[in-house]
């Protein structure tokens, strides 16, 4: 038994240092992508075109909402695993006595506040560029024939669509893979019907 108890307690540290890692990557991945702001310095000195500029913002911004994404799935199935250690050692009184959360897992793979901070940054930013590339790339080509189509300016927005679908499967994956662990981890059960879930526990708010 004591052999259990510390292997649990291990699992325990280690589950939340992989929450910290996967959150620490997520700022990095941020910081690529101010970073890549950069680059429209070479399209002042006509290194690259604009369209090939807010073309690669446009799959950095989707690179990161991807990461938010797999992070977001992290978090939580870690924190279905936590939940599970704990109820081997947290009793019913503890619900109130020390936190509730390991009463019930999270009712879905939604995100974090902290990830969905970053996921408006990801997707602000994209659609600055992308209305910045549209106002000065494609507005001045509505009173051109068919004739002066560039395909060039139209990159962008396939990137766009292509990490649209992308973006779509992943999210829909990764929200299958959350459920398919608490219905076949649910953990030891727990009576928490003394307790009220809402928002802090990932529900949706009550209107």
């Amino acid at each position: 038994m004591a052999y259990r108890e510390e292997l649990l307690l291990r699992m325990y540290d280690q589950l939340f240092n992989d929450i910290n890692r996967h959150i620490m990557v997520v700022w990095q991945s941020v910081g690529v992508l101010v970073g890549a702001f950069a680059i429209f310095a070479l399209v002042e000195k006509n290194i690259i075109s604009n369209d090939i500029a807010s073309s690669i913002i446009m799959l950095l911004c989707s690179w990161l909402i991807a990461h938010l994404f797999d992070a977001a799935y992290w978090y939580n199935r870690n924190l279905v695993m936590i939940a599970n250690i704990e109820r081997q050692f947290l009793v019913k009184a503890d619900l109130k006595e020390i936190h509730y959360y390991f009463g019930a897992h999270r009712p879905n793979n939604k995100m974090i506040e902290h990830l969905r901070l970053q996921l408006a940054l990801g997707v602000g930013l994209g659609f600055i560029v992308l209305a910045y590339h549209f106002y000065e790339r494609v507005v001045p080509g509505f009173n051109s024939s068919l004739e002066n189509f560039d395909p060039v300016r139209a990159t962008p927005y396939v990137v766009v669509i292509f990490s649209c679908v992308y973006l779509y499967k992943l999210k829909g994956k990764l929200k299958a893979k959350y459920q398919e662990f608490i219905i076949n981890s649910p953990g030891k059960v727990v009576d928490a019907s003394e307790v009220s879930f809402g928002v802090g526990h990932g529900h949706e708010p009550k209107v």
